[in-house]
């Protein structure tokens, strides 16, 4: 199946991507990740306002196969948080990539986008699975 990795995301090796638009980064799952996981039937985020730290759990997704921690692609506060999703986490089922975001972050400092993977890296990542 060909995987849909737009080439102006970073993305972490635990399959969440980020969008960057200057300082705010719009985060949310991989369709790799959502192929993996299965139907997706709940998604539990944080709320505005709160810090998360790269590298760090934010939130959790919970499938019909497994429970999967969610990391922060990059440090900075939640300021935006899909709440759709807590009323339809189908969503994310359709459309990890648009209509599924996650959680919109101000980011604290971008060098931190170093740590992240870009589209080519990525897709060298998943094709090894």
């Amino acid at each position: 199946m060909a995987f849909h990795i737009p080439e102006d995301y970073y993305y972490t090796k635990e399959h969440e991507w980020a969008q960057v638009d200057e300082n705010i980064v719009t985060v949310g799952i991989t369709e790799f990740a959502q192929d993996q996981l299965g139907e997706i039937v709940y998604v539990e985020l944080p709320e505005e306002g709160q810090k998360i730290t790269q590298g760090q759990t934010f939130g959790v997704i919970e499938s019909v196969k497994a429970v999967s921690d969610l990391y922060a692609p990059v440090s900075g506060t939640v300021i935006e948080v899909n709440t759709a999703l807590g009323d339809d986490p189908s969503v994310l089922n359709d459309d990890p990539v648009n209509e599924g975001w996650l959680v919109r972050i101000e980011m604290d400092t971008e060098k931190e986008l170093a740590n992240l993977m870009r589209a080519p890296d990525y897709k060298k990542l998943i094709s090894e699975k």
